[in-house]
């Protein structure tokens, strides 16, 4: 039996796993299921913040437009945190091997249960 918070922490590595294998097909739309579809999404990039899960998703568009610029990602989890018990947050460390040069660096999200469904609700990637 699982205690109350590991049932949430291997939901919620699920998820990652889910970003990491869709971002190596290169699905971003995949990808992007994995965020809160709302207005109230926030992602904080070095741009600065974009609020809104279409920002994120254009952002994203723009930022990596084909294959060779998406390289293939790897995440590795620190901390998964519980705030609440439909609240937690994950700090972690993302790198992109690409033909075209490596790229990483860290990132921490708030996951929240929204409908039954562990999102990310926040992100700051840098």
């Amino acid at each position: 039996m699982l205690h109350a918070q590991e049932q949430p922490i291997q939901t919620i590595k699920k998820v990652m796993k889910k970003q990491e294998d869709a971002w190596n097909a290169g699905d971003i739309p995949k990808f992007m299921e994995t965020y809160w579809k709302s207005d109230s999404l926030l992602f904080v990039g070095q741009q600065g913040p974009i609020y809104g899960w279409q920002g994120a998703f254009n952002r994203y568009q723009k930022a990596y437009p084909d294959r060779a610029s998406m390289g293939n990602l790897q995440f590795q989890l620190l901390r998964i945190d519980a705030l609440s018990t439909s609240c937690y947050f994950v700090l972690g460390n993302w790198k992109l091997t690409r033909t075209k040069g490596n790229i990483g660096g860290t990132f921490t999200l708030l996951f929240k249960e929204i409908n039954g469904q562990w999102v990310i609700v926040a992100d700051h990637t840098s």
